[in-house]
């Protein structure tokens, strides 16, 4: 069984928790209660398994909350995470700037690659889900971007999530495959 775990952090009233619940078809939430550190969620895909031999991959959700109090708790959030998830308000200009931060912290610094992460600008109900080109600055302008409105197009977001969980497996199915054979030579 091939386990992987997923970061999601970003900035404190993004929409992480409410698109976790949504992702990973935990209960909806429905006023806004602020996550105290960190909250785990384990579900399974039944779209997405490792290689061409269906074996079932496990997921475990860290939806992380955005307050920079919990700075101190980051390097043991990210530990031993083979993907992260940045996901920001787009209609809130700061949030771009701080994604920066989110992304050298949990993503350079950690030494993951480009493709272990996406960008999620995730737009809140009864925002107007306007989809006009996001001007991102470097590095932020390669990954992956995708625009998550639960409103109007929910199942987008949940495709695009389901393509993310697949590379993700990919990568954590390749790197165990080189440590099996570098056991066995």
């Amino acid at each position: 069984m091939l386990k992987a775990k997923i970061l999601f952090v970003g900035p404190c009233e993004s929409g992480k928790t409410v698109l976790a619940n949504f992702l990973t078809e935990s209960s909806d939430i429905t006023e806004y209660n602020p996550t105290q550190g960190v909250r785990i969620l384990e579900f399974e895909n039944p779209h997405v398994t490792s290689n061409n031999k269906g074996t079932a991959c496990e997921f475990e959700l860290w939806d992380c909350g955005g307050d920079p109090k919990f700075e101190s708790c980051w390097p043991a959030l990210m530990k031993d995470s083979h993907g992260v998830v940045i996901i920001f308000n787009a209609d809130i200009p700061s949030h771009l700037k701080e994604i920066e931060m989110w992304y050298s912290c949990f993503v350079q610094q950690q030494f993951l690659q480009d493709t272990q992460c996406l960008l999620i600008a995730h737009h809140k109900p009864g925002s107007g889900s306007d989809k006009g080109s996001l001007s991102l600055s470097p590095p932020l302008n390669k990954l992956k971007l995708v625009h998550s409105n639960l409103e109007d197009d929910p199942e987008e977001i949940r495709m695009e999530f389901i393509k993310y969980l697949k590379s993700i497996i990919n990568s954590v199915s390749e790197s165990r495959d080189r440590e099996e054979m570098s056991i066995i030579t």
